[in-house]
């Protein structure tokens, strides 16, 4: 049986993960293989949390692969936003990955074997206010995990997409045109799932889909801050920069 969690699999690319990772057991099933089981948990609120948590730590029902996308972005004036709404922002993203990998970990350990992907961003290299904070978390501590636990069967990648097509825009009723981003620079859903997941499969620490984007993300790296945080200003995504 392979079973994988998925947060916030409702939209966006935890949607498509939810999809592609469902092709994938299909696949395996057809093959003659084991039937898959996908699960999709929502974490908005602390039952869905604790849910979650409570499956990944089932030993009678393991957990596979552990996606943990669930996110949401702010105003870039964090003068202006409630504190409150940045604590559950920082929560969302920090410390709820945590909770759930730590949860995963203890029976993918035992059986030596385990994927997770935390959903992070190409903005963890560029400065975008918090939002650019709480995913370079996730992309150092990934990293970490990666060459900790890689040798005992476990492969934990970060997945660092930058603008990509989702319903996030349709929802706030803005056209990708209208947000000042090239449409050279707009990557689709399932091509940054399919990269990622090839790069998970071959156990990469960090995945970041498309040449476009390793290239922005070592030019960032090189950028005086100020140029930096210029560049970061421009345009608004849900799972993007």
């Amino acid at each position: 049986m392979t079973t994988a969690l998925i947060t916030g699999a409702s939209s966006g690319l935890g949607a498509e993960y939810a999809r592609q990772l469902a092709v994938v057991a299909q696949e395996i099933a057809d093959a003659g293989g084991p039937e898959a089981e996908l699960l999709a948990a929502d974490l908005l609120s602390d039952a869905g949390l604790a849910a979650a948590m409570a499956r990944l730590s089932d030993p009678d029902r393991p957990i596979d692969i552990l996606v943990n996308n669930a996110g949401f972005g702010l105003p870039l004036a964090f003068e202006k936003n409630d504190i409150e709404a940045e604590m559950r922002h920082l929560k969302l993203h920090n410390e709820v990955p945590l909770r759930l990998m730590h949860a995963a970990l203890q029976g993918m350990l035992a059986r030596r074997s385990g994927r997770i992907l935390n959903v992070a961003s190409v903005a963890a290299f560029i400065p975008r206010s918090t939002y650019s904070a709480v995913k370079r978390s996730i992309v150092v501590f990934s990293r970490w995990a990666n060459g900790r636990y890689r040798s005992r069967g476990v492969v934990v990648t970060a997945v660092c997409p930058g603008f990509t097509h989702t319903n996030f825009h349709e929802r706030l009723g803005m056209p990708p045109g209208e947000e000042g981003i090239p449409r050279w620079m707009w990557l689709d859903a399932a091509q940054v799932v399919a990269e990622s997941i090839r790069d998970l499969d071959r156990g990469r620490p960090l995945s970041i889909p498309s040449l476009r984007y390793k290239l922005l993300a070592r030019l960032a790296r090189l950028a005086p801050p100020s140029l930096a945080a210029r560049i970061g200003e421009r345009g608004r995504s849900e799972n993007g920069i």
